[in-house]
């Protein structure tokens, strides 16, 4: 789970460098998502299509749309936003999470998880303060992925319980690979070697992040090992401090710490409760 964090905030990284070098986010997340195709392609060469075989196709589609909302949001973030903002706000997701698993999944919320959503949505309204200098397209471009992660999130829930992960992740790179084509190529630049070296390295470790989670919780008990996914918010925030000069004021380190402790209880309910 600390790697996984840790390449999680090396994609943050590679996110704000691409977008500082001008690389449209249409084409980060077409690689990203070509990226999750290749991770499976040696098993559907080994296999044949047999690995998109599947009884809920169109919950499929419905993940990978998903995803490429996501990716697409939360890569956007990051041009307003700093990297410590952009990345405490996509926490906020678990609290969207939480607000729809009962409706959706017919889930009990606890009082834990119903005391962590409040305090995460405090969190938010801290850093959101008047006067603040916090972008507000920045924040609703991170908001927007946070909810979109919801889809992610309920759907795997749902998908888990009748298909591998490998099929999981088959799906969701042909249906992001697919849908992100078309806007890649619309919003094409020339691209230098050093961008082409960004792209390729996002590719190929960012699908990683899923591989690792899904190892740790298998190796792991879930309650133990479930905060240590927050450790990419330190590693984040040292990225934005060194190489960007980014050091959030007092107010919006605040917000930082409710919205953390409001993510931290309900994942530590949540994996209690698994």
């Amino acid at each position: 789970m600390a790697a996984a964090a840790i390449i999680f905030a090396a994609e943050a990284l590679a996110i704000r460098l691409m977008t500082e070098r001008g690389i449209p986010v249409e084409v980060q997340v077409f690689f990203r998502s070509l990226g999750q195709l290749f991770w499976v392609a040696p098993l559907v060469a080994a296999t044949g299509l047999a690995v998109f075989r599947t009884v809920r196709p169109g919950l499929h589609v419905l993940r990978g749309a998903s995803s490429l909302l996501t990716w697409g949001f939360y890569y956007a973030s990051f041009g307003p936003l700093d990297l410590a903002t952009a990345t405490v706000l996509s926490f906020t997701n678990v609290m969207f999470t939480t607000l729809l698993a009962g409706p959706v999944l017919g889930e009990r919320v606890d009082r834990w998880r119903w005391t962590g959503t409040i305090a995460g949505f405090v969190g938010v309204a801290v850093m959101l303060r008047p006067g603040t200098t916090v972008s507000t397209l920045g924040v609703a471009l991170a908001i927007a992925s946070a909810v979109t992660w919801c889809g992610i999130t309920l759907s795997s829930r749902v998908l888990a319980q009748v298909d591998r992960n490998t099929t999981i992740m088959a799906w969701v790179g042909l249906v992001t690979t697919a849908g992100s084509l078309p806007f890649a190529v619309m919003a094409w630049v020339p691209l230098g070697l050093m961008d082409l070296l960004i792209l390729l390295s996002v590719a190929a470790f960012a699908p990683g992040i899923i591989w690792l989670i899904t190892s740790a919780y298998r190796h792991g008990e879930a309650s133990a090992i479930a905060p240590f996914q927050y450790l990419r918010l330190i590693v984040v925030a040292g990225f934005g401090w060194a190489i960007f000069n980014e050091v959030p004021d007092g107010w919006t380190w605040l917000g930082v710490a409710v919205i953390l402790a409001g993510a931290v209880v309900i994942t530590v309910a949540e994996a209690r409760r698994r």
